[in-house]
């Protein structure tokens, strides 16, 4: 119908593979950091901080429809963002070994016409015991740079992480389902269910 292309408001290359899997047609733009948010609720939490990318999205794209998503971990009441050098790295993986954890993605899209619509989605895994040598080895390797919980479950962490329920899309960081479901309710008039 001559619509631009999404855009999709992030660098990461997670969130771009499952957009380019799911057959969406989407362009990139960089949106900058998360932004603030103090929400101690890990729903309110990631999607303060897609809501800000979506909007920063928006300026820099205006009058496009825009897509922004946040991942964060929370064990036990605390949020484990991306860890800032290999010692967060490594204090957060002991923090998850043997133990279950949440995985929240907020996703928000910003209509052309400023609307904002928005789910909160939530999966479960559970770590298993780390083994020293592995766990060093691993941290050795950097795949835990620029990951929520430093960990991606599609990657060498796989070995310790089990999905207990929710999307595996939501612990890689975006449900192309949500993301679906918010494209048709930008296209009615009703908001989205679910999330």
């Amino acid at each position: 119908m001559g619509r631009l292309p999404l855009v999709l408001a992030s660098t990461s290359p997670r969130r771009r593979a499952l957009l380019e899997a799911a057959g969406i047609d989407f362009e990139l733009v960089d949106p900058g950091d998360d932004g603030p948010s103090q929400a101690v609720d890990p729903a309110q939490r990631v999607l303060d901080h897609a809501r800000f990318k979506a909007l920063e999205g928006a300026r820099l794209r205006p009058g496009r429809r825009v897509l922004a998503a946040d991942t964060l971990v929370w064990v036990a009441g605390d949020f484990l963002p991306k860890p800032a050098d290999r010692e967060q790295a490594e204090a957060m993986l002991r923090r998850l070994s043997g133990r279950n954890h949440e995985v929240w993605t907020g996703v928000v899209l910003a209509t052309e016409g400023g609307r904002l619509l928005e789910a909160a989605d939530r999966a479960e895994v559970r770590f298993g015991p780390l083994p020293e040598g592995q766990l060093q080895s691993y941290l050795a390797g950097q795949e835990w740079c620029d990951k929520a919980g430093a960990y991606a479950i599609q990657g060498a962490a796989g070995r310790w992480a089990e999905l207990v329920s929710g999307e595996l899309e939501t612990v890689i960081g975006l449900s192309t389902g949500t993301v679906l479901r918010l494209l048709a309710a930008a296209d009615s008039c009703s908001p989205p269910s679910g999330g």
